[in-house]
């Protein structure tokens, strides 16, 4: 089957440029010019934006937490992502202690079976590092398995400091990428000990248990532990300026540190939290000051941040309310999947913080390099999967609960207006959105991703 994208603007690496696209047998086949493919079928592209596919770099679907499971499981999750143009969604195929990656990525495997929209792609969340695990590394590779990711913080999740280091060195030999979620778990422990007995114990409570100092010691310690290793590593879902210029000082040191950012981190503060729905807005870490938002916007525009994943976790509001008298019993995370591009395009490229090519490679060329993706994804390239999204900048959208995919009874995005809107999606050059609306869940598959590409800071 050929489809030809007739007269839009074409989001490549080199800028953007007026031009045709042609999908051919689930690739790109001709890029830019005036393509002649009589046999195709033609979709008008006149006033649109071509964009790659982009990819989603932090997503947890089905996840048990806190003896209740995410609200969105692959099939609703990657609906919900497809709509909102994300051909790739990387998850976390959590080990449980005591037990090895390969039970965690056949289970996670499992996960996929009631059918995705687009394609997955697993990190490997490591809770038990040791030799057993140190031995599974090549294994894991040889599935597709190319990133990892370690806790500092939460009790049943956390690797200590020595674990680190051996892990950094291991993975480095193996070519392989290791994330982090960087806060002192022993600290927000001990501050959420010292709130509870003073009494503060509603939603207000949450970003003081994991102030920005908490975020930005994890970061430091890590850096150092890295350094000590020899090792890149990626710093997720950053929240803080006091985070941020922690990175700021490693790299100073010439040490390769990867970042992820979240649209939460970026258009939301914690000013939210005394509100009467509060709990919405639960995640760790929590949202900062406007003065974070506005460093991170800084730092995005200065190409000091990497990748803009949505750490979507999602849980319903009835079971996040029930925990608003004590928010150490609110399940911790927010959506978000569905409305990053719409969010990215309107509060970055149409506000002017970020250039539209600027926002391609922090949605899809880095994360397919650093996540072993490129050339098969990330870019409008002949001979690349025909991942492809039609972003139409005429719509308008308010985001409503009524009106999402992702299944859930709220939205932390409640009436925000978003400027532009997805008008199509292909997924390996099979329509799966057309004029908005959603074709079918079965276009997805698993990906299995080679070893990342390391660029320069």
């Amino acid at each position: 089957m050929r489809t030809l994208l007739c007269g839009g603007t074409l989001a490549l690496a080199d800028g953007a440029k007026q031009g045709d696209l042609l999908l051919e047998d689930g690739k790109i086949a001709r890029v830019g010019g005036e393509i002649d493919a009589p046999d195709a079928q033609r979709v008008d592209a006149t006033g649109c934006i071509v964009l790659p596919g982009a990819i989603d770099t932090h997503t947890h679907f089905d996840l048990p937490v806190s003896g209740t499971v995410t609200a969105d499981d692959f099939a609703s999750g990657t609906r919900a992502a497809v709509l909102g143009g994300t051909t790739v969604v990387l998850d976390f195929a959590t080990q449980e202690k005591g037990h090895t990656l390969a039970e965690a990525f056949e289970v996670w495997q499992h996960k996929l079976g009631r059918g995705i929209s687009c394609d997955v792609g697993f990190h490997m969340a490591v809770t038990d590092w040791n030799e057993r695990t140190s031995r599974e590394i090549d294994a894991m590779t040889a599935l597709g398995v190319t990133s990892y990711k370690f806790y500092l913080a939460y009790p049943a999740l956390m690797v200590e400091d020595d674990a680190i280091y051996e892990a950094l060195v291991r993975l480095k030999q193996a070519g392989v990428i290791a994330g982090f979620h960087c806060e002192n778990g022993r600290l927000v422990a001990a501050l959420t000990r010292q709130l509870l007995a003073s009494g503060l114990t509603s939603c207000r409570a949450h970003p003081l248990s994991r102030p920005p100092e908490v975020e930005a010691e994890a970061i430091d310690r890590l850096l150092h532990i890295a350094a000590l290793a020899g090792a890149p590593v990626n710093i997720v879902h950053l929240s803080s300026k006091a985070g941020l210029e922690a990175v700021r000082r490693a790299r100073a040191r010439g040490q390769r540190v990867f970042v992820e950012t979240c649209p939460q981190y970026l258009t939301m503060d914690d000013a939210v939290y005394a509100r009467e729905d509060g709990a919405k807005f639960v995640c760790s870490p929590p949202l900062r000051k406007a003065e974070d938002c506005a460093a991170l916007w800084e730092a995005l525009a200065n190409g000091e941040i990497d990748t803009i994943g949505t750490d979507h976790c999602s849980f319903r509001y009835d079971v996040q309310k029930s925990g608003k008298a004590d928010f150490t019993q609110i399940p911790n995370g927010m959506p978000g999947v569905e409305h990053r591009l719409a969010l990215m395009m309107t509060e970055g490229v149409k506000a002017g913080r970020i250039s539209l090519a600027q926002l391609v490679q922090m949605l899809c060329e880095n994360p397919a390099k650093l996540f072993g993706l490129y050339p098969q994804k990330g870019a409008l390239l002949p001979g690349a999967d025909a991942d492809v999204v039609l972003w139409d900048p005429s719509l308008r959208h308010t985001i409503t609960a009524e009106s999402q995919a992702q299944r859930l009874d709220y939205t932390p995005l409640e009436g925000v207006s978003v400027c532009g809107g997805v008008r199509a999606v292909w997924v390996r050059g099979k329509c799966a959105v057309d004029d908005g609306k959603w074709l079918g869940h079965n276009l997805g598959r698993y990906v299995a991703r080679t070893k990342p590409i390391f660029q320069e800071n």
